[in-house]
């Protein structure tokens, strides 16, 4: 839950701040600005409770330690690419997939009631992918939206 309030308070100050920069807002800038933010907010979380986090990867991905800080700094890399002209529709397309490929890690710690920060079996369980699949969606969406799209939709 707490990434999407990032990525949220994060779209509200960036497009504050561009509007009073600007006197326009640039919508897909503080889309992209957000996504980047929660980003990195969410690599910390892969140095700060990797052996958690390890737990969530599936049985028969092996390396788990390696895998979370692997993804933490694919992570970092997309919030900088994200920032770059030349590769700003290619770290969306990336990250749509990134997204996709990390809901089984997801769905394995719901199934196993893991708590992702302490490694224990106290977590939501089965009741967190409610959340956690939608805001997948979302956050492939919001991606598309802000670092995919040649044209801008819903805002300009």
């Amino acid at each position: 839950m707490l990434p999407l309030y990032v990525l949220l308070i994060s779209f509200a100050l960036s497009s504050f701040v561009i509007y009073l920069r600007r006197k326009k807002t640039d919508w897909p800038l503080a889309g992209r600005i957000a996504l980047s933010t929660m980003l990195v907010f969410t690599a910390m979380g892969h140095v700060m409770f990797t052996s958690g986090m390890a737990k969530m990867v599936p049985a028969f991905i092996p390396s788990k330690t390696a895998v979370v800080y692997f993804t933490g700094l694919v992570e970092i890399a997309a919030a900088i690419g994200l920032h770059l002209r030349s590769t700003q529709r290619l770290t969306g397309m990336l990250l749509l997939i990134f997204f996709i490929l990390i809901l089984p890690a997801n769905i394995n710690a719901s199934l196993q009631e893991l708590n992702y920060k302490t490694g224990q079996s106290n977590g939501p369980g089965v009741a967190y992918l409610w959340f956690r699949i939608p805001f997948q969606l979302f956050l492939m969406i919001w991606t598309s939206w802000c670092a995919i799209r040649k044209k801008p939709f819903l805002f300009k």
